[in-house]
């Protein structure tokens, strides 16, 4: 799997801010969870689905 172009992350970040904008507060948890599902069955395979989480992890302290 390749990384995804410095563009595309700026545009990906973006895209996700509206979206939970959109979601709201009271549906921020759903939505990203879901997010997560449907993202992890795209990709396909549970060890990166895992080092996903793992990554997302780190350093939210």
């Amino acid at each position: 799997m390749s990384a995804m172009p410095f563009e595309d992350f700026e545009t990906a970040y973006e895209t996700l801010a509206k979206a939970i904008d959109m979601a709201g507060p009271d549906r921020e948890a759903l939505f990203l969870t879901r997010l997560a599902l449907v993202l992890g069955h795209e990709v396909g395979d549970i060890a990166v689905f895992r080092k996903a989480i793992k990554t997302a992890l780190e350093d939210l302290e």
